[in-house]
């Protein structure tokens, strides 16, 4: 049976840490989004944990946000 994306802890700490450094960059999700190439609204359902995040898009954010893509995967 599948684990919903909002039942995993590793999705949650990707969500987390995403907002984190957004906020801390003083970045809108649609500004974030722009930069990393991926429509806003992914933006906000990955901060909500309602969607999984590919390495695509993984990769894609990190760099938008100026950090490794490990970093994100990482409990702060």
């Amino acid at each position: 049976m599948p684990i919903q994306p909002d039942q995993c802890p590793l999705v949650a700490v990707f969500a987390a840490n995403v907002k984190r450094r957004r906020i801390e960059l003083g970045l809108s999700q649609e500004e974030l989004a722009e930069r990393a190439g991926v429509h806003r609204t992914y933006v906000g359902m990955l901060e909500r944990s309602e969607k999984n995040a590919t390495l695509y898009s993984i990769e894609r954010l990190a760099g938008a946000l100026g950090v490794e893509p490990h970093a994100l995967l990482q409990k702060q």
